[in-house]
């Protein structure tokens, strides 16, 4: 663990005051899911993303996204070759270890759809030619919020949930502010980022990820949590089995990021925004009345919390 020890410290020195954000996304990467950072413009998220890439020896790609990019500008494309005489394939930017998926919001849904195998199965299909790509992968997506109205499409419900996480950046604070301005005065500290995380590290971590143990009472906590997303009456959609599923992982992954071989209900309940808040969809008396940080935070009142919670926090 030292090397992500290692790799967190160097990304906060050169995105200053967002700790718990870079946590998320060291977690994201060892429960092998993907996350899209969401604030206002000039919050650092593309920076933050650079500083991921750069920290991993792996390949790094990025799609600046707008309403005319296409879906073979994404995946790649077959293309015929005058010289030879022959069709040839060009790997599209998804053939990488980390993708930044830059204002994802403002691509065509046909497009944001061709990111819809790749996210799940690490696979694309170009003419009808599967491509693997090889692990790690990781999807980064920014959006910012304010343009909703401005040609951009929000996501569907189903490229949302290929999410593991979603995170808001927010504001710093006045002395996290002061800090910046003070590492950036002389000097650009992406530029001195340096590599601390292999890919095979990654690997290795994923492994060891599956094998921390839930016990019998964190399970149910997750679960009684995840079900009650389907019973609550402002809720029209509510989490599903895969968001189930991967909410169990990002559990373990933070379980092993504090070196415990076991997770607890205090890992579950400090997750639950993060997983929650773009998979739920209010009904409409519900969206009326309250926002869903609201709905997700009454369901967290709501539910029981097991006697174990509070360890590992």
């Amino acid at each position: 663990m030292h090397s992500i020890e290692q790799a967190k410290k160097s990304i906060g020195q050169v995105i200053i005051g967002q700790d718990e954000v870079i946590e998320l996304l060291f977690t994201a990467i060892l429960a092998d899911g993907h996350v899209l950072l969401e604030s206002v413009p000039g919050s650092g998220k593309t920076k933050l993303a650079k500083s991921f890439a750069k920290i991993m020896n792996g390949k790094f790609s990025r799609v600046q996204f707008t309403p005319d990019v296409l879906p073979s500008d994404v995946t790649g494309i077959q293309f015929f070759n005058p010289k030879t005489q022959e069709f040839e394939l060009r790997e599209g930017p998804v053939m990488t270890n980390v993708l930044l998926a830059d204002e994802i919001n403002r691509a065509t849904p046909k497009t944001q759809s061709s990111l819809l195998e790749v996210m799940e199965e690490k696979q694309t299909t170009v003419d009808g030619e599967t491509l693997h790509i090889a692990p790690p992968f990781f999807v980064m997506a920014t959006q910012n919020p304010i343009e909703g109205n401005h040609g951009t499409f929000p996501l569907p419900e189903a490229q949302l949930d290929r999410f593991l996480f979603k995170i808001n950046m927010g504001y710093p604070s006045l002395e996290e502010e002061t800090n910046i301005l003070n590492a950036y005065r002389l000097e650009e500290p992406l530029q001195e980022l340096k590599t601390s995380l292999e890919k095979e590290e990654v690997l290795r971590l994923r492994k060891k990820v599956k094998e921390v143990m839930l016990a019998e009472d964190t399970l149910h906590y997750l679960l009684d949590l995840v079900r009650f997303t389907r019973s609550h009456p402002d809720i029209d959609l509510g989490i599903s089995t895969r968001g189930a599923l991967v909410f169990m992982r990002a559990v373990q992954a933070r379980a092993l990021l504090r070196e415990r071989t076991y997770a607890t209900p205090d890992d579950v309940k400090k997750l639950v925004p993060f997983v929650f808040e773009h998979r739920i969809v209010l009904s409409m008396e519900g969206a009326i009345r309250k926002t869903v940080e609201q709905v997700v935070a009454e369901i967290m009142e709501e539910v029981p919390v097991p006697v174990e919670a509070g360890e590992g926090s």
